[in-house]
């Protein structure tokens, strides 16, 4: 049966954590990096389907890098792997943060640490998998992130400013100090936008200035990146369309319209395929203009997920629609691997 291991509490990780941590040879440091494979790529460009064929290959456990399938009570909507998808593979940090809870950046980065550190003790090659890219190059770059706390008062002012005159009035003001945490940011991400002002109209310092100065530390990772892609852009935009398709018929409706009406669920809010509902529940749009605009939606977020993710370098690009049958894909993901000196 397949497990959602949600947080890796694991007394050996945090012993393995501790000792890389105070290690403060150079060399021995580098001796300690851990392998690791890296899978990313836009939204319903089949990242779940080929992890968890790798995952089966290499006898692993897979750790979740998605921004939204973190919370409870939103599986159809955030297209969360099914038990059949999982196929026994064990996979963690989805579903286990409920909606009114606060979920940062760093906390994902102190929780995947500890999974993958636990994963790895146990001799196997972990596997991470998602398209948050923020997520997943703050945890590879071992970004260290500020203690500060946050200004309740502040960040509720800049919520209501949010409300009152949309999103857009915080990024452009994001943007007159910090251009590039307003390119680098989610625009849909209101939390992560509030938290970028906040952190500089109380330190005075950029949040890219804070994660220029947190990359002294070396990344303690050897990792394998495959990115998944298309020739044919409109090949991908048509299987979200479908996947859109198919989450209507498991429930999407109901799903949303439950989560939405969750007290502070300010999650929901933000996620797409829920928050293109609102209309059509307050009766201002019709079921299938808000059907569209989910889509319209998921396909931008696609582009901008490329976008990020071209960014790096270090990723080993594989065309889906050239490379044609999913075996296909998977033997050349798997050559990949093993060409790999990790």
């Amino acid at each position: 049966m397949a497990v959602y291991s949600n947080v890796c509490f694991c007394w050996f990780a945090e012993l393995f954590l501790q000792y890389t941590k105070g290690c403060n040879m150079e060399q021995h440091r580098s001796e300690q990096k851990i392998p690791l494979i890296v899978i990313v790529g836009p939204t319903a460009s089949g990242k779940s389907k080929l992890a968890v064929k790798l995952a089966q290959w290499k006898k692993t456990e897979i750790v979740s890098a998605d921004s939204m399938q973190i919370y409870r009570g939103m599986q159809i909507g955030t297209a969360k792997p099914t038990e059949e998808e999982m196929q026994g593979i064990t996979h963690h940090l989805i579903d286990f943060v409920n909606l009114e809870q606060s979920f940062s950046v760093a906390d994902y980065v102190v929780l995947a640490k500890r999974c993958v550190a636990a994963i790895a003790q146990q001799g196997k090659l972990p596997i991470m998998v998602g398209g948050t890219g923020l997520y997943i190059n703050s945890f590879l770059n071992n970004l260290q992130f500020t203690s500060q706390d946050k200004d309740k008062d502040l960040c509720d002012q800049l919520a209501r400013k949010a409300e009152r005159q949309g999103i857009e009035m915080l990024v452009e003001e994001l943007r007159s100090f910090d251009p590039q945490s307003a390119d680098r940011i989610d625009p849909h991400n209101v939390s992560r936008i509030i938290r970028a002002i906040e952190i500089y109209r109380t330190t005075g310092i950029t949040m890219t200035e804070h994660m220029i100065h947190s990359r002294l530390e070396p990344s303690p990772y050897s990792y394998c990146m495959i990115g998944l892609d298309y020739t044919d852009r409109n090949i991908l935009y048509e299987q979200i369309n479908q996947r859109v398709e198919k989450m209507l018929e498991m429930g999407l409706v109901k799903e949303a319209r439950e989560v939405l009406e969750f007290k502070n669920s300010q999650t929901a809010l933000q996620a797409i395929g829920y928050k293109e509902l609102i209309p059509y529940f307050y009766g201002d749009l019709t079921l299938h203009e808000a059907v569209d605009n989910i889509k319209r939606e998921t396909r931008r977020y696609a582009k901008r997920q490329l976008t990020w993710f071209r960014r790096n370098q270090n990723i080993h690009w594989l065309k889906v629609d050239e490379i044609g049958s999913t075996e296909k894909l998977i033997e050349q993901a798997k050559k990949i691997v093993e060409n790999f000196k990790f």
